[in-house]
């Protein structure tokens, strides 16, 4: 029985690794592709937050003579430039002409509403669709230091000539914020959810194409009938083709946990502060983990496209099926995503949902270990449950020879 599994494995095998769409899916994306994607993906929000930060900002001001003290703020603050330009009406179209960043409008008014105690309200132009742009921020900044500076004086007007009185007459009660949640927790939560995302979609993928060939593929070059008349049991031959799918998914998944693994360890070298606590936090051991639950994964994954390639009369035709089930891979893994949905006794027994928040929960260090076994086991249960389907799926003369 072992040898004649394991006959069918390597042979499997072997026409597998001379495909050029197998080893781009199982071995150089995880390894070479999406370290280097996210690393550049990394690199460029950076430069961009960098540039958006300290840009030199272009602005165009009318009404400057209502409110000097505003306009001198932002002519002696570094990192503005003023423009002119005709009228205030022009603003929209330099801004959207790129000729300045963002304009400001002072009502005439400004003076007399001030003196009489009123709440100045001076316009602000900007482009707010750019999602990078710093522009309100950094702007909001100068007149919000102007307004406390006019503040500071009303309040020394009514007698409170110190900081400690003005906070209290302006903030009458407080809050203290105590977190019960570290660092770890709290950056887990916001970035552990991309991660079980990746490693399940390369599982997938690793696995896709290798279950397209030896499934419908086979039938199109006319070697499964010949490997049908050879004397080995059906469910042998099953086993066998399952293995190399299974072999090709989990080793695609393990290799971009690998890859990923091995990037933030060198990055986590070069960063400091609290993301670089969080790196360092994640032990060997949550990485097992995470490796572990991938198991059962690329078997639930192996079973159900190994059915969908028996089933399918062509390559073509194989590749069509597995286009929708794509999408049934990519939503309950984008579940984890959500801030709102917790792992809980639910969830954990909802297949690949449940693998996409126990990876964020390894990554925020707050596993609950009896849900995990919980989850571990149910995911066993449904891949040999599929397994047993593919089995009995590939004993029916319908389904292999369709006409």
């Amino acid at each position: 029985m072992r040898l004649s599994i394991l006959t069918i494995y390597l042979k499997d095998m072997k026409e597998i690794l001379r495909d050029r769409k197998t080893l781009i899916f199982m071995l150089l994306l995880p390894t070479l592709v999406v370290p280097v994607l996210m690393n550049v993906m990394i690199g460029f929000i950076s430069r961009a937050e960098k540039k958006a930060r300290t840009e030199t900002l272009s602005f165009a001001i009318f009404g400057a003579e209502f409110l000097p003290e505003l306009a001198d703020a932002f002519t002696e603050e570094k990192g503005f430039e003023k423009v002119n330009i005709p009228a205030p009406e022009a603003i929209e179209s330099a801004i959207s002409e790129n000729q300045i960043k963002f304009g400001l409008v002072i009502p005439q008014a400004v003076r007399e509403q001030f003196e009489s105690g009123e709440q100045v309200a001076v316009q602000l132009y900007y482009n707010n669709a750019s999602v990078a742009s710093r522009v309100k921020d950094r702007a909001g900044k100068v007149v919000r230091e102007v307004s406390e500076r006019w503040r500071s004086n009303r309040l020394a007007a009514l007698g409170l000539d110190t900081a400690e009185k003005r906070e209290n007459l302006l903030s009458p009660i407080t809050i203290e914020e105590h977190g019960t949640a570290n660092m770890r927790e709290v950056l887990g939560e916001r970035l552990g959810g991309m991660l079980p995302y990746l490693f399940i979609i390369f599982c997938f993928m690793g696995a896709m194409y290798p279950a397209i060939d030896i499934g419908a593929g086979e039938k199109e070059r006319g070697t499964l009938e010949t490997l049908l008349l050879a004397p080995i049991r059906r469910n042998r031959v099953v086993l066998g083709k399952f293995l190399v799918i299974f072999t090709t998914g989990l080793t695609a998944a393990l290799l971009s946990l690998t890859s990923i693994g091995l990037m933030l360890a060198v990055k986590g070298q070069e960063v400091t502060g609290p993301l670089g606590e969080v790196i360092e936090s994640i032990s060997v051991v949550d990485l097992v983990l995470i490796g572990a639950m991938l198991i059962p994964t690329a078997a639930i994954f192996a079973s159900l496209l190994l059915s969908i390639s028996i089933y399918a009369k062509s390559f073509k035709e194989a590749s069509s099926y597995c286009g929708p089930l794509n999408f049934l891979v990519i939503i309950p893994a984008l579940v984890g995503l959500f801030p709102w949905v917790e792992l809980d006794w639910f969830w954990a027994m909802v297949p690949i949902t449940n693998i996409s928040l126990a990876i964020k929960e390894l990554v925020k260090g707050t596993m609950n270990y009896h849900m995990l076994v919980a989850i571990l086991g149910s995911n066993f249960i449904i891949a040999g449950a599929l397994l047993v389907f593919c089995t009995k799926w590939f004993e029916r003369e319908a389904v292999l020879f369709r006409e």
